[in-house]
């Protein structure tokens, strides 16, 4: 099977962007340290799996930021634009039959990013580990990383490791009980 990884940036209060979608408080913690551990995060993954607030969202940037295959999870997206149809391909599976589909087509490790997608995958238990960077601003509110779960999902603590420009990043994989 597949496996899931989540790689995001998050405010001191759990937010991921403002209410607008905005990562003006984020961005500026964009540094060489963020670059190189987001380039050894990213050498593992061969699929990224995305929402349509996302989407929407890296399609405003100056260009593409994505050299790997991007599925973009929505229902109300229909086509993708036509420079991006090698790149991008569109899907309403939920979380499971997605996965399932994706190791079928002999993907092997999946960067799940945005925060719906996060949730919808965390509410299946599908997620494997979870890298947060959480960066020492308080934005107020905002889209929240996390939200309701039916039950706990508990994760191991791997580690934590701190940079000079205030930003700590934590590393966590899915406890399993045997």
């Amino acid at each position: 099977m597949i496996s899931t990884h989540v790689y995001i940036g998050t405010s001191l209060d759990g937010f991921i962007a403002r209410k607008d979608g905005t990562l003006d408080w984020l961005t500026k913690y964009g540094d060489a340290n963020a670059v190189d551990a987001y380039s050894e995060f990213i050498a593992g993954i061969d699929v990224l799996v995305i929402g349509r607030g996302t989407f929407e969202t890296v399609l405003g940037f100056p260009e593409w930021p994505y050299d790997r295959p991007v599925v973009v999870l929505s229902r109300s997206i229909n086509e993708v634009p036509n420079e991006l149809r090698d790149k991008v391909s569109l899907s309403t599976n939920r979380p499971r039959e997605l996965l399932d589909d994706l190791s079928e087509k002999g993907f092997r490790s999946a960067y799940v990013d945005g925060g719906k997608v996060i949730q919808s995958f965390l509410a299946e238990d599908l997620i494997d580990d979870l890298t947060i960077a959480r960066v020492p601003v308080l934005i107020g509110s905002g889209i929240s990383l996390f939200g309701y779960l039916e039950r706990d999902i508990e994760f191991e603590h791997v580690r934590t490791l701190t940079y000079a420009n205030g930003l700590i990043r934590s590393h966590y994989t899915r406890h399993r009980r045997d």
